[in-house]
């Protein structure tokens, strides 16, 4: 199988190994039609090896762990089952690793499907298959997506408490064994004058404690949300993902005044794989059927607003686009010194609220900028993350390989 590719069961019981030249832990997680667990009992792994139409065997003798469906058994209001696999050895990455996914019969061992992800880098967990409802059958879909934060990351997308371990407790120093002390004073001692006595030093007061970083997931609950970069916002209100239309507006200023600047903004649509899909700039201004649309050239950057958008209708997008990265380049050999105030913002393009912005603070002499890129979580929400990464390229097509590698 190749990435987002699907193929029908033949039969109603299958498992799933994932199997690698290391040791991988591999779970199942059933999910809803809104792609998050039901509660934490649908999380199937070594620690809990049972859920509902869902079992979890590991592996012996070197063999890899296993995931067993029986879709006869499993909930009607659950959608599909994800295969996860995350490494054994802390800090490891899946660099240089090829896990391998295959699909049998659960009954007769008979092999239905193998998948093995592509070119995976610093990625600690991933999502392999999926095994899921389509119009009253079931089918297996290859996945191949990444994590870099583990396994929790993974879960916690899909609604897992995941807990942090506390952290140990100090060990306490066992007491000294010491002599019991005499019964009385030597014969003839003599006891000294007393000392005069100094108050105790006062010990200085403690630094306050600084507040522990926040971990939960920035959303747009609260309004429009400023990134900085590296920054991620999950594009969720209300508890549920914003499917809707958004625009991506770009803008800049000249740095000096008198001087026009022409720089064109533009995007990638990258798939599973992180291959290039297609692009949608001031040369092809729509793409995907219409599902993005750019709004033309502005050849000087004079003026407030926006300068170019890009307008993504994400209920439109096709399944196999998984992650757009939003670029900006000068096309003439402008430097990004050149440049004032270059900004990007994610607008609600009906009501045209501003929901995300992330200002430029440095620039760099160079020619092209990477601005900002959105991925689909494999629960169906979009994530926004502030870039602000300089490559020198003047036109998008030298774009998508730094663009590839960045997703």
């Amino acid at each position: 199988m190749t990435p987002g590719s699907n193929l029908p069961l033949p039969v109603a019981r299958v498992a799933v190994d994932v199997t690698a030249p290391v040791r991988l832990d591999v779970s199942g997680l059933l999910l809803t039609a809104n792609g998050k667990v039901r509660s934490d009992d649908d999380f199937v792994f070594y620690n809990q090896p049972a859920g509902p139409g869902v079992t979890h065997r590991a592996g012996t003798a070197g063999a890899g762990d296993t995931i067993t469906v029986d879709t006869a058994a499993v909930p009607a209001d659950i959608d599909k089952i994800v295969v996860t696999a995350s490494l054994d050895a802390p800090g490891a990455t899946f660099a240089g690793t090829e896990p391998t996914a295959t699909v049998r019969g659960a009954d007769d061992g008979a092999v239905l499907a193998t998948f093995t992800p592509p070119r995976l880098g610093n990625e600690t967990a991933l999502v392999t298959v999926e095994v899921y409802r389509r119009n009253g059958a079931w089918k297996v879909r290859a996945v191949g997506q990444g994590y870099a934060n583990g396994l929790a990351g993974i879960a916690t997308d899909f609604g897992v408490t995941v807990e942090e371990p506390a952290a140990p407790a100090a060990p306490v120093a066992p007491a000294a064994q010491m002599p019991p002390p005499p019964s009385g004073p030597p014969a003839g001692f003599q006891p000294p004058p007393p000392m005069p006595t100094a108050p105790p030093p006062v010990p200085p007061a403690a630094a306050p404690a600084a507040p522990a970083p926040s971990t939960g997931k920035i959303n747009l609950d609260k309004g429009r949300v400023s990134l900085q970069k590296n920054q991620t916002v999950s594009l969720v209100k209300g508890g549920r993902p914003v499917l809707s239309s958004v625009k991506m507006g770009l803008g800049w200023e000249p740095a000096f005044r008198g001087k026009d600047i022409d720089l064109d903004a533009s995007v990638i649509a990258f798939g599973v794989d992180r291959k290039k899909i297609d692009a949608c700039f001031f040369g092809k201004l729509a793409i995907l059927n219409g599902a993005i649309q750019h709004s033309g050239d502005n050849l000087t950057g004079e003026g407030g607003g926006d300068d170019e958008s890009i307008t993504v209708h994400l209920g439109g997008l096709p399944p196999e686009v998984t992650g757009l990265v939003f670029t900006v380049n000068s096309f003439s050999g402008q430097k990004f010194t050149d440049v004032a105030k270059a900004y990007c913002r994610l607008l609600d393009a009906q009501s045209g609220e501003e929901l995300v912005r992330f200002d430029l603070t440095h620039a760099e002499p160079r020619t092209g900028v990477m601005m900002a890129k959105l991925i689909k979580q494999f629960s169906g929400e979009w994530e926004m993350t502030a870039m602000g990464e300089y490559v020198d390229s003047r036109t998008v097509r030298g774009m998508a390989k730094p663009a590839g590698k960045a997703l």
